[in-house]
């Protein structure tokens, strides 16, 4: 029993080691929160709410979903700890 129990705690302590990868082009989406940076853009979707994970690990799974989208920049509308935004194609 203690050798199921040590194996099961291992494997969750484990698990919160593992990054999500990059999309191909995610590294080059810009995150911003000021609406300027956007105002010449054109909005092509929305992220809704990411949770769970770590702060790099949400910031890339929004990465990955604006790529996705065919976005470049996405403008945080995060509330509480869970980010979300729009996703935008900027120049």
């Amino acid at each position: 029993m203690k050798y199921l129990t040590f194996i099961i705690t291992a494997a969750v302590l484990l698990s919160g080691c593992v990054e999500i990868p990059l999309a191909p082009g995610a590294d080059q989406v810009r995150i911003t929160r000021s609406a300027a940076e956007v105002a010449a853009c054109r909005a092509v979707g929305n992220i809704e709410k990411i949770s769970g994970g770590t702060w790099d690990d949400k910031q890339r799974q929004m990465k990955n979903q604006a790529v996705g989208l065919g976005g470049n920049v996405i403008f945080n509308t995060m509330t509480g700890l869970d980010p979300s935004g729009v996703v935008y194609r900027c120049p």
